[in-house]
């Protein structure tokens, strides 16, 4: 079992993150608009999955923005973004931010995607809500790039991703 801090204190989290290489698990996932949708639905050359607590929170708002703007430019690679909030947030935000770039999708109903990538934190204050994770996939779901954050509360290495995702779309 995995472990990462959320403002200095360690929670736990449930499973195992996909490995570098591995197949990506498929898992389903409600849209802003209530439609439902899946990860394999998601059709890219990359596929840049993002995985986080809350839109509510500063860091997952900036996240989110810095990777709109970071991979609008980039052909062949899609966003998506996964989060214990509810559509009707999910929705507010991006119309408030003008995110249009990005698949954005609410694991409430399921849980499958936090339990699937092993995001699921366990314990603490924020327990049920997802750890900060970054993976990238080709277009056939192999997972090409893995980021744990270690601290909840802190961004993820954005360059690092975005040359994940550069080499699969040269």
């Amino acid at each position: 079992m995995n472990t990462v801090l959320f403002k200095g204190t360690a929670v736990k989290i449930k499973g195992n993150l996909p490995a570098v290489g591995a197949k990506a698990p498929d898992f389903k996932f409600v849209q802003a608009d209530l439609s439902e949708n899946t990860l394999y639905a998601v059709q890219a050359q990359a596929k840049v999955v993002l995985m986080f607590p809350s839109l509510d929170t500063n860091v997952c708002a900036v996240e989110t923005r810095k990777f709109n703007e970071k991979l609008a430019s980039i052909s062949g690679a899609k966003t998506v973004i996964i989060t214990q909030d509810l559509p009707f947030a999910i929705n507010r935000f991006c119309t408030t931010e003008g995110i249009k770039n990005l698949v954005v999708g609410s694991d409430f109903r399921y849980h499958e995607a936090g339990e699937k990538f092993g995001t699921l934190i366990l314990d603490g204050i924020v327990a049920g809500l997802h750890a900060r994770a970054v993976f990238v996939l080709d277009q056939d779901n192999t997972v090409k790039y893995v980021e744990l954050v270690s601290e909840v509360s802190a961004e993820p290495n954005y360059d690092a991703a975005v040359q994940a995702v550069q080499n699969l779309v040269k």
